[in-house]
């Protein structure tokens, strides 16, 4: 028998981290680029020239900035009390429930770019035409072209968007949903510079400015009419309801006193003889006073109903809107320049040396 092989030891050390190392280490690489210096140059100028053409072919866009406050209605009690409150830091209007709504609180910076308020907003008319602002987005950012090679477009039509989606096909409405998707995802944000103030701002940045300034000016638009609709859509049903309730006792308690009147009338030329002559003449006064009676308390009801719509409307204050001409947003020479020549050299000088471990 052959003697056993003893068996061999393996163990890991573990090489002891050092900053001077890595120093040192640093120091050959720069120095081995070093050699390269010439080629390094002369990719980065490549990489310049490369980031001159991107500023030149980068798009141009324009910002709309729009700056607008709510401030909602006369609310219930406890003003004062959550006022002080709120210099110790608590919230007692929230723990009511006092300001809840639509637009309360950041709510409004989700309801501006929902799909029901940039639908409303682009399908609104360009001028008096049938011309929407989906036709302009489409036209500006050039899809109406590549709309034509569609499968489901097969009459290799152009692609309309106008106001009434009625007798739209599934092409047009999946079309439409891709535009306000695109707009909500990537032209059209919310904010609110200051967390302590109830300023909003809203930013549009599309590649037209007529385009931007519109669709920032009609959002705001859309959404106040909503918002003060639906703050105060209970009250005007109310006082809607007393309107026409009033209007029919006020012609009903026209036509009675023309009966009670007649009544009288007749009554002066009745024969004294007959004891129930006079019975009409009541009859028609008591129904006139009842008339009367009911007619001033929905009068009385119609303007207190009235007052409070008053002072539940609340008011959609435009601040800033958005001016011509607007903000243009363009990558500077500069900027594409430095930035196309280190990102290629850093490029180039990360290939040398990996190419240089590989040859070790």
């Amino acid at each position: 028998m052959q003697p056993a092989e003893p068996r061999t030891k393996y163990t890991n050390i573990e090489e002891e981290f050092s900053f001077s190392n890595m120093i040192n280490a640093r120091k050959k690489d720069i120095a081995y680029l070093w050699n390269f210096r010439l080629s390094i140059l002369v990719i980065g100028l490549l990489g310049g020239g490369l980031g001159a053409v991107t500023a030149w072919l980068w798009p141009v866009t324009y910002t709309a900035r729009l700056t607008f406050v709510v401030e909602e209605g006369k609310s219930g009690g406890g003003g004062l009390v959550s006022a002080l409150a709120g210099q110790f830091g608590f919230d007692i209007g929230g723990l009511a429930g006092g300001t809840g709504g639509v637009l309360a609180g950041d709510n409004v910076l989700q309801l501006l770019v929902s799909q029901k308020m940039l639908k409303q907003t682009i399908l609104t008319p360009l001028d008096s035409g049938t011309y929407t602002l989906a036709d302009k987005y489409a036209d500006a950012y050039k899809l109406k072209t590549d709309w034509l090679d569609l499968k489901a477009n097969t009459k290799k039509e152009t692609i309309m968007f106008p106001h009434d989606t009625r007798n739209y096909t599934r092409l047009q409405d999946s079309l439409l949903h891709d535009i306000i998707r695109r707009m909500s995802e990537k032209e059209i944000s919310v904010s609110k510079p200051d967390k302590k103030l109830g300023f909003f701002a809203l930013s549009a940045t599309m590649r037209n400015e007529l385009l931007a300034s519109l669709v920032c000016s009609r959002l705001i638009r859309e959404a106040s009419d909503f918002y003060i609709q639906t703050k105060t859509k209970r009250l005007r049903t109310n006082v809607e309801r007393l309107s026409t309730r009033a209007d029919s006792i006020g012609r009903l308690l026209n036509r009675k006193t023309y009966s009670a009147s007649a009544a009288n009338a007749i009554l002066l030329d009745a024969n004294p003889a007959f004891t129930t002559t006079g019975v009409g003449v009541e009859v028609q006064e008591r129904d006139k006073r009842v008339l009367q009676t009911i007619y001033s308390e929905i009068i009385k009801n119609l303007e207190v109903s009235r007052t409070m719509l008053m002072q539940e409307t609340p008011t959609f204050q435009i601040v800033d809107e958005p001016e011509m001409p607007l903000k243009k947003n363009r990558m500077r020479y500069a900027v594409g320049i430095l930035m196309g020549g280190m990102l290629i050299g850093m490029f180039y000088c990360l290939y040398l040396l990996i190419l240089r471990k590989t040859k070790i």
